[in-house]
């Protein structure tokens, strides 16, 4: 559902004029102005292993080495164990980590320049609103009187806001709700321009300025989000949406190349890549430990699941990420690593997955990029997917070991994932 707001008499959802007693103190995002820096709403995955990141840089090559190698040792996972004290760079806070709304929608921030392309774009009034914090006059707005159904979404960058279903009539001349589409898609910020203290509402992905939220609206919220007209585009409902304006399309993949440190390493960094967890998949015993899968008697791999959007990227784009990161012609190993848990696999969840793994393989044995070698990689319907331990999960991040594969992404990719 969407979101509205309702505004008290005489409270401008902008610029002055405002109810200094309608104002409420909201939680301060960060002191920003008109266009936010897109690093402030990091992802939630991102923000929470921030703090942890540079700690773990810091002490984790004393602390977590010498347990780790021990396990490289004894287990084999990874490229040879490096001498005590040598590293590779860990990864740094990169703009491809993306961050979703649980309504699905990519509200990862867009980096300055992109909301200066789309600013661009609006008419001076729009502009003046979006990025300057202005405020249109009351009762002039396009869609105060609006009742038709349908959805209000961000004029800058199309962001689904608010529905109709919360909109409602508070009399103070701006469109008013009493709740957002997803709390997720509306940041909120401390104002005290004016001499009073109001809790000002941006759109969470491109920081537009969209107006304030007030503590005096009706039931279920109690709240009213006071909105400029000028911010909002409104798709009647039976229209269809933007590209822009729609869900992400999350879709699951799983690929088994050699040890999963680096695979699901550089699966994380992809354009339109939610998230890449390490596991165990193909096997005969059910909740496999790594213990168990590294004697090569379970018939478990090595294996990373990636859960992605599909209007960022493509199964067929990964698929070939894939097989940049590793060996697809050796057969249960890879490098130093050997055993069947360390085999090249793709495990399909559905008949289109299997026909793109299936080409994508033919057309690589074909252009003789293997030397002629065969490829190896086995392709089946995927089974049940078992986690692997939590010291396994971002184990490159966590140890700044290094990485001995290849970053399957292009410099096209990652100029794309900031847009």
């Amino acid at each position: 559902m969407l979101a509205y707001e309702v505004q008290a008499a005489g409270a401008a959802p902008g610029g002055g004029n405002g109810d200094p007693f309608a104002g409420t103190v909201a939680r301060v995002m960060r002191d920003m102005h008109a266009v936010p820096d897109p690093t402030d709403r990091q992802p939630s995955r991102e923000r929470n292993a921030g703090a942890a990141r540079s700690h773990f840089r810091s002490m984790g090559r004393w602390l977590l080495a010498p347990s780790v190698l021990l396990i490289g040792i004894l287990a084999g996972c990874g490229d040879g164990v490096l001498a005590a004290g040598a590293t590779g760079a860990a990864k740094e806070d990169h703009p491809m980590a993306r961050k979703y709304s649980k309504s699905g929608y990519d509200v990862t921030p867009l980096s300055r320049e992109r909301v200066a392309e789309l600013a661009a774009k609006l008419d001076p009034e729009a502009y003046k609103i979006t990025q300057k914090a202005d405020t249109e006059a009351p009762f002039c707005g396009t869609l105060v009187d609006n009742h038709k159904e349908g959805i209000y979404t961000c004029v800058v960058c199309g962001l689904p806001l608010f529905s109709s279903d919360a909109k409602f009539h508070s009399g103070t001349g701006w469109p008013s709700f009493f709740q957002p589409v997803d709390p997720d898609h509306v940041a909120e910020r401390r104002d005290t321009s004016f001499g009073m203290v109001r809790t000002e509402i941006r759109c969470a992905r491109c920081g537009a300025h969209l107006g304030h939220v007030f503590e005096d609206g009706p039931k279920p919220t109690g709240l009213r989000y006071c909105l400029n007209s000028q911010a909002l585009t409104f798709i009647e409902k039976g229209q269809p949406l933007p590209p822009e304006s729609r869900p992400a399309k999350i879709e699951t993949a799983y690929f088994a190349g050699g040890c999963f440190w680096g695979i699901e390493h550089y699966f994380q960094e992809g354009p339109g890549v939610i998230d890449a967890e390490s596991g165990y998949m193909q096997g005969r015993v059910d909740h496999p430990t790594y213990t168990q899968v590294c004697t090569d008697a379970t018939g478990h791999a090595e294996t990373v699941k990636v859960t992605f959007d599909a209007n960022r990227i493509s199964y067929r784009r990964l698929l070939q990420a894939f097989f940049d990161m590793h060996d697809p012609t050796e057969l249960d190993r890879q490098g130093p690593d050997a055993g069947s848990q360390y085999r090249s696999g793709i495990w399909y969840v559905d008949d289109e997955q299997r026909r793109e793994a299936e080409a994508t393989i033919k057309e690589l044995q074909a252009s003789g990029r293997f030397g002629g070698r065969p490829i190896v990689t086995q392709v089946e319907p995927a089974k049940t997917f078992w986690k692997a331990e939590e010291y396994h999960q971002d184990y490159i991040d966590k140890t700044g070991r290094a990485r001995h594969i290849a970053d399957p992404w292009h410099e096209a990719d990652r100029v794309a994932s900031t847009h």
